[in-house]
């Protein structure tokens, strides 16, 4: 096989992450989510150009997924980031998140995923390839998402989204 060249892994990437960009810039764009859809975030804490408070870095040191629902606010997008208003255990955070530290995007409302192997990796080595790959299931999770969440935070545990599948 000959090399990529043009680097179809890469391309595929920025596509994807597209995707997740053209999304969440409507929401922005509206102030709102439409029907009963819903986002599952999860990104590298440690990756270059998160910010997130202290407090979140101490308690998410690699990795934390957010749920974009009912209660966010001050929503901005922007070609290679987004910024977002959030509540944990009732303190209003600010976060922004590059789209490049995304590992996974997931609406249970139509059980629409997209997964990135992006390697957990020291901040200083991000250069590392990612390729990512969309994933689309069949059938719904069962019980409430939040509620799985919910306990999942309790327990001080980074939640997968594997956890939010029905298994087979």
């Amino acid at each position: 096989m000959g090399q990529d060249h043009i680097r179809y892994d890469i391309l595929a990437q920025d596509a994807l992450r597209g995707v997740i960009r053209k999304v969440l810039t409507e929401v922005a764009a509206t102030g709102r989510l439409p029907g009963d859809h819903h986002f599952f975030i999860t990104f590298l804490t440690g990756a270059p150009g998160v910010r997130i408070s202290q407090a979140l870095k101490a308690k998410y040191a690699e990795q934390m997924t957010i749920v974009v629902q009912h209660q966010f606010w001050d929503l901005k997008v922007t070609e290679s980031q987004f910024e977002v208003g959030l509540s944990f255990s009732d303190t209003p955070e600010k976060l922004v998140i590059p789209f490049n530290a995304i590992r996974g995007f997931y609406d249970p409302s139509v059980n629409f995923e997209l997964e990135f192997d992006v390697p957990l990796v020291e901040e200083s080595d991000m250069s590392a390839e990612i390729t990512a790959y969309p994933v689309s299931t069949a059938e719904k999770a069962d019980g409430s998402d939040e509620e799985k969440l919910e306990g999942e935070k309790k327990e001080g545990s980074v939640v997968s989204l594997d956890a939010f599948r029905k298994k087979h």
